[in-house]
């Protein structure tokens, strides 16, 4: 290898420690830059040196928090049985994702910052996560009601704006304060629409269908025998007007009445994708079809045991690195020591690959994370173990590094293919924490290949013809 490829190479691999390891821990760094624009600052105090100190201010390193599941975090893990016995079979599956949208929407009303609602659809029960709630039992009474859906018809003039000025009037008071002005109700309502009896009770269904002519994506709804004479007399009211669809008081849609509607069946058009319209239809469906649901039990974990528990994470992640180097040093000495700077930035690389993603860290994830730092040493292992054959065949260290990889590759690559399958596996069909700990672990297992196929192999290299590579104890 040529003086200037190496150094091509190491700078390569500076710059991506740098940046990983800045990326996954930026306080050290941070801290240092507000060191530093605090000597700066001191320049503003000599006129001339002002305008230079106010362009030369250093900024922070990019700061990405990492996404903290709830058991680390600390919230409320809530259980929900729904009933699908009135419902068809083939529709079930759509109910229930129709049911997580909607709950969903819900508990980001409590400023739950991404809440986790999965569905178990052999066990027709929904799984929610809200971490950091501040007010579970109100969010629990919101979660359990069954979806509204209703259709709106615009108010006259005159009555949105007598609303708009009962909000003006309101703005600024508190609670106590907006009580004591006349009807301060009045204040609640929508100011563009107005309730009508044509509510979800009455839609049949809806499905996501394609225009004839421009095949552009739209939604077909379905109302049934009462449902299609309401709506075919809010339609001739309303040529020309548009008509607001509300789930949960949040606003679906506001399709335009081009004509009357009779026969109850409908399309809603607009600029629109397929997924959006497939979500518009599943939201309709969820509001339509009666799925109650029922809680069936609750856990709440405390900030506190949330924050022991991350202590304890970290806390093993750094033994076992330390034992992990400890072990490499002892018994491949130079090698081992390399093979342990290359695993070092394989940490910083997962970190920073988990907030960039972002990965939502649990307890088993974090297990997953752990267990891939011990897989990333396997492919060392093995290449050591051929390195050290090939030397005492009298090879050179650069021969035997070559062949040493070449020879050991079949073996990682095999071992690290079942592992990926099978996390896959995991990912594919488990919930929850399974999946936190298959997600972790597979994308540990595939940055530890580059790991030990780019980072050890190119590390070894640049120790090629060095006097390092003479003296024979170091390997």
């Amino acid at each position: 290898m040529t003086k200037r490829k190496s150094f091509l190479i190491l700078t390569a691999i500076i710059l991506l420690a740098f940046l990983a390891g800045n990326l996954a821990f930026p306080f050290p760094l941070n801290r240092g830059i507000d060191f530093l624009n605090a000597q700066i600052k001191l320049w503003e105090q000599n006129p001339k040196l002002k305008i230079v100190a106010e362009k030369v201010k250093i900024r922070h390193f990019i700061d990405i928090p990492f996404k903290l599941g709830l058991d680390l975090q600390g919230g409320t893990h809530l259980l929900y049985q729904a009933d699908l016995n009135n419902i068809a079979v083939a529709d079930q599956k759509n109910a229930l994702a129709g049911l997580r949208d909607v709950i969903e929407r819900r508990v980001n009303l409590f400023g739950v910052r991404e809440p986790q609602v999965l569905v178990e659809e052999k066990s027709q029960r929904l799984i929610v996560e809200l971490a950091g709630v501040n007010d579970v039992q109100e969010a629990i009474k919101m979660i359990g009601q069954t979806p509204f859906l209703e259709f709106r018809e615009p108010r006259p003039e005159e009555q949105t704006n007598l609303i708009l000025a009962k909000q003006k009037e309101l703005e600024g008071k508190t609670y106590e304060e907006a009580q004591q002005v006349a009807d301060w109700q009045l204040a609640l309502e929508d100011p563009y629409f107005m309730p009508t009896q044509l509510t979800g009770r009455y839609l049949k269904k809806a499905d996501l269908a394609f225009a004839p002519t421009t095949n552009k994506p739209v939604v077909s709804i379905q109302f049934n025998d009462e449902g299609a004479k309401l709506f075919e007399e809010l339609t001739t009211k309303n040529v020309g007007k548009p008509l607001a669809i509300y789930i949960d008081n949040a606003l679906l849609s506001r399709p335009v009445v081009q004509e009357a509607i009779k026969g109850g069946q409908a399309q809603i058009t607009g600029d629109f994708t397929v997924e959006a319209g497939r979500e518009l239809a599943r939201n309709l469906n969820a509001g339509a079809l009666p799925v109650p649901i029922k809680l069936v039990s609750q856990e709440t974990i405390g900030p506190s045991l949330g924050q022991a528990s991350l202590e304890k994470s970290l806390k093993a992640g750094l033994i076992g690195f330390g034992l992990v180097f400890v072990f490499m040093l002892l018994f491949y000495r130079l090698p081992g020591l390399l093979a342990s700077l290359a695993l070092a930035i394989y940490i910083a690389l997962v970190l920073s690959l988990f907030k960039i993603i972002p990965v939502t860290l649990t307890l088993a994830g974090i297990a997953g994370f752990i267990l891939s730092i011990g897989m990333a040493v396997d492919a060392n292992i093995l290449i050591f173990a051929r390195m050290r054959e090939e030397l005492k065949q009298g090879k050179s260290l650069s021969l035997a590094v070559e062949d040493g990889f070449k020879r050991a590759w079949p073996s990682i690559r095999d071992s690290n293919a079942n592992s990926i399958i099978v996390t896959l596996i995991l990912f594919g069909f488990g919930v929850g924490f399974v999946k936190g700990f298959a997600l972790t672990l597979m994308v540990g297992i595939v940055l530890s290949l580059f790991s030990a196929i780019f980072l050890t192999r190119n590390f070894l290299r640049l120790v090629e013809n060095t006097f390092l590579a003479r003296a024979k104890w170091l390997w």
